[in-house]
């Protein structure tokens, strides 16, 4: 059935003449937009004074964040050498590579910019975008999936993918809906669970329960993944790349839960200045 279904997929959603759309550029585009009203919802469940021009800045200074650190991200960690070679090559944002580490980073460096323009805590930014993050995850693993990217390892089990291409003719985990499933789906409902709940969990909560998810999710899923062909496994036939970058953000989440509930900042009340 999933096979039948990923054959059936078109990678381009439609053309405008010349103008390919990919389902790829629209998994971005809906779940920037839907990350930007979850942070907006939210923020004003927790009675922040957050409207709709700080949400734009937010999500304008994150988008960039993300965009540009996934890239880099993926040029260093997964390029094996190729873009110190060709550095003009990192500009090319439509021959796809894109790392969620690299993102992830970037969404951090930027979330500085925009505790700066809207003076909301830095810690309240993140949790917001922890919330909203699971999101993109979901319609970026669909997308993942539709683009035949990203598959994983050789399987007998009904539910196998001949993706084709690299891939083979050989049927092949969909990890990318596992991914969809994991990091998306699951993650996003226990965020909900906790945004909502009374009382409200202390500032840092939400990002420190995300990482610690992502980390652990992602560390499952790459056992059945198959690693970055320039890269292969880094020991033993099962260690990864996305393994390696996995660990830190757990252990960085166990701290930022620690130091959450040591200093029991509360998230409702808080106002810009």
């Amino acid at each position: 059935m999933l096979d039948s279904l990923y054959h059936a997929i078109d990678p381009v959603a439609f053309a405008i003449g010349p103008v390919e759309v990919r389902w790829y550029g629209l998994a971005y585009l809906i779940g920037f937009a839907l990350a930007g009203a979850i942070i907006y919802s939210v923020a004003k469940k927790w009675k922040l004074d957050v409207d709709a021009d700080a949400t734009l800045s937010i999500m304008l200074c994150v988008m960039v964040g993300i965009l540009l650190g996934a890239r880099l991200g993926y040029c260093l960690l997964y390029g094996d050498g190729y873009y110190i070679q060709h550095p003009l090559k990192i500009l090319a944002f439509n021959e796809g590579g894109m790392s969620f580490h690299g993102g992830l980073a970037g969404a951090f460096i930027s979330g500085i910019v925009a505790a700066k323009i809207t003076r909301i805590p830095y810690m309240t930014i993140a949790d917001l975008g922890a919330i909203a993050a699971p999101l993109g995850l979901l319609f970026g693993r669909f997308a993942n999936f539709i683009n035949g990217e990203l598959w994983g390892a050789p399987t007998d089990l009904p539910w196998g993918v001949v993706f084709g291409g690299a891939g083979g003719d050989i049927p092949r985990h969909p990890t990318q809906l596992y991914e969809a499933a994991l990091e998306g789906l699951v993650i996003f409902c226990v965020m909900l669970y906790l945004a909502y709940r009374k009382p409200l969990k202390p500032r840092g909560t939400m990002v420190g329960t995300f990482l610690i998810m992502y980390g652990a999710f992602r560390i499952l899923i790459e056992f059945v993944r198959q690693p970055d062909a320039q890269l292969g496994y880094l020991f033993g036939g099962w260690l990864t790349m996305g393994m390696v970058l996995s660990v830190p953000l757990i252990v960085c989440g166990v701290c930022i839960l620690i130091w959450a509930h040591k200093e029991k900042l509360p998230e409702e009340g808080v106002r810009q200045g």
